[in-house]
């Protein structure tokens, strides 16, 4: 995954595959956002990053996996392909892109014991929410910080507003990388 964004202004011209690999640095890899976007990519021009991205989110919310099952492996796969948080395991870090590996820095520094914590509230957290990974912008906040907004949404247990909060956070990640990769990008 790249660590810069070709402008704005370009990307229309750009060949399919530069597009997604401007989508896989904003968000993650996935080849279910590629085919939600891929058609509103060839056929829009954006005035910035934000619009781009508050596109994507539009696209995603607007998808319904309750009611479709299509609509629920694209949303499943885009979630899916965000790390989870924490320390990765070694085989695990080769799928992890750098942005996320420098976002989850402080997470990822610590005694043991948290670190077992963090991985045991992500095991809870995605068999309350099947097909789901916790997303948040981490935005230099604390492990502790962290794991109690974790163990707030499992209690909550409320997926429909669970995919909401995902896709918020998502976009959230996503504006905050094309604002550092990009910053003439900005609304």
């Amino acid at each position: 995954m790249s660590s810069s964004l070709p402008s704005i202004s370009s990307l229309p011209a750009l060949s399919q595959d530069e597009q997604f690999r401007a989508l896989d640095t904003l968000f993650e890899p996935s080849p279910e956002l590629h085919t939600l976007m891929a058609p509103v990519l060839s056929n829009q021009a954006f005035s910035s990053y934000n619009s781009l991205i508050d596109a994507v989110g539009g696209r995603m919310s607007a998808l319904s996996p309750k009611n479709s099952p299509a609509d629920d492996k694209i949303l499943t796969g885009i979630m899916g392909s965000h790390p989870r948080l924490g320390r990765p395991k070694a085989a695990d870090t080769e799928h992890m892109s750098e942005l996320s590996k420098r976002e989850q820095a402080n997470l990822n520094t610590g005694a043991e014991e948290q670190a077992e914590k963090l991985r045991l509230l992500n095991v809870e957290y995605e068999e309350r929410f099947p097909g789901l990974r916790f997303v948040t912008f981490v935005n230099g906040r604390s492990r502790d910080v962290i794991m109690e907004e974790m163990r707030q949404k499992i209690e909550r247990g409320d997926i429909e507003r669970e995919r909401q909060e995902t896709i918020q956070a998502m976009c959230d990640i996503a504006k905050d990388r094309a604002r550092r990769l990009e910053p003439s990008s900005l609304d």
